[in-house]
């Protein structure tokens, strides 16, 4: 993953918060996921964001239901972004179904959307 998608990822998260990228730090590292569904001409990914320990919004939004994001950009589009922190929890569905053949790639389990750490 470069670091304008990297950058674009964080920008359009923030964005879904109603934040600007400088409430985050970053893209928390070991649970950030890129990748291409040609089927679709659809990029995807996954992340979570860290907030600025001087931005108590971001610390807010970075919880629950915020905590976890998917991503899904149609090529040349721009970010649709799904909060998905609260995935599985308490019988709740994914916002939105990620490729399987990403899911695989990515090393989760089947069916799952977010990463095996956060299950």
């Amino acid at each position: 993953m470069t670091g304008a998608v990297r950058q674009s990822l964080l920008a359009a998260g923030a964005a879904s918060h109603h934040l600007t990228p400088s409430d985050y730090t970053g893209l928390r590292a070991g649970e950030t996921f890129y990748g291409y569904d040609p089927s679709t001409s659809t990029y995807w990914a996954a992340a979570a964001l860290d907030p600025s320990p001087t931005s108590v919004q971001a610390q807010v939004s970075s919880q629950d239901d915020g905590s976890y994001l998917l991503f899904e950009m149609a090529t040349g589009g721009s970010w649709t972004v799904y909060d998905d922190g609260l995935a599985g929890v308490g019988g709740t569905r994914c916002p939105v179904t990620v490729p399987p053949a990403l899911v695989a790639l990515w090393g989760w389990p089947a069916g799952a959307c977010t990463p095996p750490n956060r299950s």
